[in-house]
């Protein structure tokens, strides 16, 4: 073997762990985290993702697998903003006394306007107290979101500093680029076709951002079902407005949208993916898809019919 193969080998086997059971263990709180620490951390990292694709991190249910693969890990990396309102007691039950990301550390959350209508039991039931946890739909975010998990996967593991930062850049890119298609996409609708209706309240920073106005017959939670008088409302709204789509989410069960589109006759405009990705076959298995599956709905559905 010659000197300058056995350099390259040699600087292979350096840049990450030579095994699975070298890499740095870290827990990501729910799917979209879980794929964003992949892509940072790569052979580095591996990832245990507690709650896994098409699952509603609103009312998860720590297990005892859960339990030990907290206690396991070296890093902890968690949305924030009361999204996970169960993670203090699993953290605590599991003994965990490690280091904690938080991936929305800096960005600037939304007040949930609707949210000033609840009883004071009502409020004192989400744990996010009038802010709206989901901005990871607001691709700009999700750079935020991104620097975050490669700061705290530098902190835990030193040596891999330069790979995790190399690759958190080369995914800031793709996201950067994303964020333009986004706003060229939602540019192309009218201003009379911008106005939906989704299942719960997950897209405030997705409207904000792209120019769309979200309604919703449940809050940014979905432990509270919605009223009749909200689906009233929003009954009424839909008629009134000449509301052109409302979509179900990949999260939640379709029958209450079913039942608003039949009483309205609105068009159900597809599926999006809102707090969780898609299984690996599916249409949204990363959160790069799933943005991208998300904008294709939604132009497809408010688009001017012909």
């Amino acid at each position: 073997m010659s000197r300058l193969l056995l350099a390259c080998l040699l600087a292979v086997l350096a840049a990450g762990p030579a095994s699975a059971a070298d890499r740095l263990p870290v827990i990501a709180s729910f799917s979209i985290l879980g794929d964003m620490v992949g892509r940072v951390g790569g052979d580095r990292v591996a990832v245990t993702t507690l709650v896994g694709p098409d699952g509603d991190a609103h009312v998860y249910e720590p297990t005892p697998d859960n339990v030990k693969a907290v206690a396991a890990a070296k890093l902890l990396v968690v949305n924030g903003l009361g999204f996970e309102g169960w993670m203090d007691r699993l953290a605590e039950a599991s003994g965990y006394k490690g280091p904690v990301t938080v991936a929305s550390d800096g960005v600037v959350p939304r007040k949930m306007a609707e949210e000033e209508g609840h009883s004071d039991a009502e409020a004192s039931s989400h744990d996010h107290q009038g802010v709206d946890p989901h901005a990871w739909q607001d691709v700009a975010n999700a750079v935020t979101y991104v620097r975050n998990v490669a700061a705290g996967l530098d902190a835990a593991d030193p040596e891999g500093k330069a790979i995790y930062d190399a690759n958190a850049a080369a995914y800031i890119a793709e996201l950067e680029a994303l964020d333009t298609e986004a706003r060229t996409a939602m540019s192309t609708l009218p201003a009379d076709r911008r106005k939906i209706i989704t299942s719960h309240d997950a897209f405030g920073y997705f409207g904000a951002a792209y120019g769309l106005e979200l309604l919703a017959p449940e809050g940014v939670s979905t432990e509270s079902e919605a009223s009749a008088s909200d689906v009233a409302r929003l009954i009424r709204q839909i008629r009134q407005d000449a509301i052109p789509a409302i979509f179900v989410e990949n999260i939640k069960d379709r029958r209450l949208i079913d039942q608003i589109a039949a009483e309205t006759k609105a068009v159900v405009g597809g599926e999006l993916y809102t707090d969780a990705l898609s299984a690996k076959d599916g249409p949204a298995p990363t959160y790069v898809d799933m943005i991208r599956h998300n904008i294709g709905t939604l132009t497809e559905a408010l688009a001017p019919k012909q």
